[in-house]
């Protein structure tokens, strides 16, 4: 990190390319041996096929999988498809009913959604409030005609960990494939695949210091005929995902496992990690609200969810520029909804959006927590100071009427109160507390600048659509503007007589 870049503490969206592995996918491209295509039998070809092997046994040998079981993929995404809609429609015959959780990933919940326009019936267990899917709420949800369950095994906000060994084994009981996405988990400690009673299991590169764009699914032997591809042309990777093989993202992916197995055989490791998280939330614990998201259950090392009573979090994360974070789950940041995720361990919606994904790995240091918890209790105490719910006093106490108008409330999106200090019929000042999203934090400070000097009858300087194009404020947080105007009016009502 220089002082111009932001801290990263966002791993558990994607994790920065090793430099080592970077050098591997360097030289692939450069020398001989990622020339040719891989499915060719000239010398070129068969150059990169084996490049490609050697890297299907690094591969394997991080999660204790023979090479042949290895189906390379573009990502952890395309292997949940191709397990997911692969398995149900294989066994279409036998039944058409799944079972997964209400906390997966999109990866895994949007397949589900698909299966059902094709007429299988999905069942969804929800969580404990810490997180954790219960084995027997899984067995539970099973039916005659069940074919396929799929429970990831890190949840990618809380870093919770899933009991998938007694979740697989009551699959495997009932003769139901088991899939688990284990994005977050592989790397992150000690697995034997084999060892376990898991079907099909989900990974990608990315997640452990390798490229992007790479990715594996794990097929247990004697378990391919049952899963259909999703894809057709040119029968790759036994004709499960056909399509040119990308040579140099392969190679880092092996290279990728050959550094995250060394880093689990030095155990100091991941206890320095978890030391790291520990740290950072000893920090932020101290804030009166602050609340862990997964406490309770056990957790990988690396991430950290917390959510802060009292704020809103799109603005939090905009006060946090130096930090580079997530709110909820990066796949998903795009929407304004708060996290499904920790609606369903029982959070409340202000709650759920107002909290901070914190993810560390293997280049975090000490300095760099101390700053990030520093930035964010700073950021999280200004919010809260700027909130109506705030006990500080709004404004001075200069002579003259003082106007109150107030809108939204507690709960809501926007929740606004304006003071104004009138004298001879003239706002002389205006303060305001506000809880919203940065837009809305940017107008009501413009507006509390506009207004003075007016009258009542001329205070509300235009409509709220002007102000939005004067302020680019996106046209879908327009009716938030509505609230201050509501406030505006509010104070032209309890406008003192003359």
């Amino acid at each position: 990190m220089s002082a111009s870049q932001p801290i990263y503490l966002d791993y558990a969206a994607t994790t920065p390319v090793d430099p080592a592995v970077a050098d591997a996918m360097a030289s692939c491209l450069r020398e001989e041996g990622g020339r040719g295509n891989p499915s060719s039998q000239h010398l070129y070809g068969r150059r990169a096929a084996q490049r490609i092997e050697t890297a299907r046994a690094e591969v394997a040998d991080l999660i204790g999988a023979r090479p042949e079981e290895i189906v390379f993929t573009s990502g952890a995404t395309e292997s949940d498809n191709l397990a997911i809609l692969g398995a149900a429609r294989a066994g279409a015959e036998r039944g058409r009913h799944v079972v997964s959780s209400r906390i997966e990933h999109k990866a895994g919940l949007d397949p589900c959604k698909r299966l059902e326009k094709e007429g299988f019936a999905v069942t969804l267990v929800p969580p404990a409030r810490t997180g954790r899917i219960a084995p027997d709420a899984v067995a539970a949800a099973l039916r005659a005609d069940t074919t396929v369950v799929s429970i990831m095994w890190v949840n990618n906000e809380t870093g919770v960990i899933q009991d998938v060994a007694a979740i697989g084994a009551l699959c495997r009981e009932r003769g139901v494939l088991f899939h688990t996405d284990a994005a977050q988990a592989v790397g992150k400690f000690p697995l034997e695949v084999r060892a376990l009673p898991i079907d099909l299991m989900s990974f990608t590169a990315h997640k452990l210091y390798g490229p992007k764009g790479i990715g594996a699914l794990y097929v247990r032997a004697g378990v391919r005929p049952w899963v259909l591809p999703l894809t057709f042309g040119g029968g790759q990777e036994h004709g499960m995902r056909p399509g040119t093989l990308p040579t140099h993202q392969i190679v880092g992916f092996g290279a990728a496992c050959v550094r995250a197995r060394r880093a689990l055989e030095r155990e100091g490791e991941a206890q320095r990690v978890m030391s790291l998280r520990e740290r950072l939330w000893g920090q932020l614990r101290t804030l009166e609200g602050a609340l862990l998201n997964g406490e309770g259950a056990p957790r990988v090392p690396g991430i950290l969810n917390v959510s802060f009573e009292g704020v809103e979090g799109e603005s939090l994360l905009h006060g946090l520029s130096e930090l580079a974070l997530s709110s909820g789950s990066a796949c998903n940041s795009a929407s304004a909804e708060p996290s499904y995720v920790l609606r369903a361990l029982g959070r409340d919606r202000e709650l759920a959006q107002s909290s901070l994904r914190l993810s560390l790995g293997r280049f975090t240091r000490e300095a760099e927590i101390d700053a990030a918890a520093a930035a964010i209790r700073r950021e999280v105490r200004r919010l809260r100071a700027l909130s109506p719910a705030s006990d500080t006093p709004i404004g001075g106490g200069e002579s003259g009427a003082q106007v109150l108008g107030e809108a939204g409330g507690p709960g809501r999106e926007v929740w606004i109160r304006f003071r104004l200090q009138v004298r001879g019929g003239i706002v002389h000042d205006a303060s305001y507390r506000v809880y919203g999203c940065p837009h809305t934090l940017a107008v009501a400070a413009w507006l509390a600048g506009h207004v003075r000097g007016r009258r009542r009858d001329t205070l509300i300087p235009g409509a709220p659509s002007e102000w939005a194009r004067a302020l680019d404020v996106p046209v879908e947080k327009l009716g938030r503007l509505l609230t201050l105007e509501d406030a505006l009016r509010e104070c032209q009502r309890r406008w003192p007589a003359v």
